[in-house]
């Protein structure tokens, strides 16, 4: 794919210059870890190098709305990625594809495409890995500072029903993330008072 390894580096100098130091759990940290676990979702599934390049940008672009706003960050981050992309000369298809992938990261998760289902399983990677706590830790950290959450308590109901809510869409992470998240949950419940 033309362009591809420049544009990363725009985007991951883009993040790296414009984030907001207070994005304790959505900083360049996160980006660079949804990428590194892509590479192991790529070894599970059969999808071909324009694809899989096509999930990297992606995922490098997800949380670039996050340069204006926490508010809407997917619409801002499909805009964004839109006007980069168009620069370096990508195909429409290739934008909406790219669009798609950051929209499907969007809270509720409704992936439509078989990318879409990897790139929301990447993004949420976490949930379902030993380093749960320490990465739940920074979103709390996070909200803290951008929304009315300050208990631990509530932040512990509020995990408990997110991770409730939360379906993994790839057989990869149904097998090896969901039987952690449930273990997570039974935890965090016992943490609730």
């Amino acid at each position: 794919m033309k362009g591809y390894n420049k544009l990363r580096k725009v985007i991951l100098d883009i993040l790296q210059n414009n984030l907001s130091s207070e994005l304790y759990y959505h900083g360049i940290h996160h980006t660079l870890d949804a990428l590194r676990t892509s590479k192991v979702y790529l070894r599970h599934v059969d999808i071909g190098p324009h694809e899989s390049k096509l999930l990297r940008l992606g995922i490098l672009l997800h949380d670039i709305g996050f340069i204006e706003s926490t508010i809407d960050h997917e619409l801002r981050g499909a805009r964004i990625a839109e006007k980069l992309l168009r620069e370096y000369d990508f195909p429409s298809e290739d934008i909406q594809i790219i669009k798609g992938l950051i929209m499907a990261t969007r809270i509720p998760q409704e992936p439509k495409t078989f990318l879409e289902k990897i790139i929301c399983d990447v993004d949420l990677d976490y949930l379902g890995r030993p380093d749960f706590y320490e990465i739940s830790e920074t979103l709390f950290q996070e909200l803290k500072v951008y929304t009315s959450i300050r208990d631990r308590n509530e932040w512990n109901k509020l995990q408990v029903g997110f991770l409730e809510a939360h379906r993994y869409h790839t057989e990869f992470a149904i097998k090896n993330r969901q039987p952690k998240k449930e273990q997570r949950i039974k935890e965090l419940k016992e943490m609730i008072t």
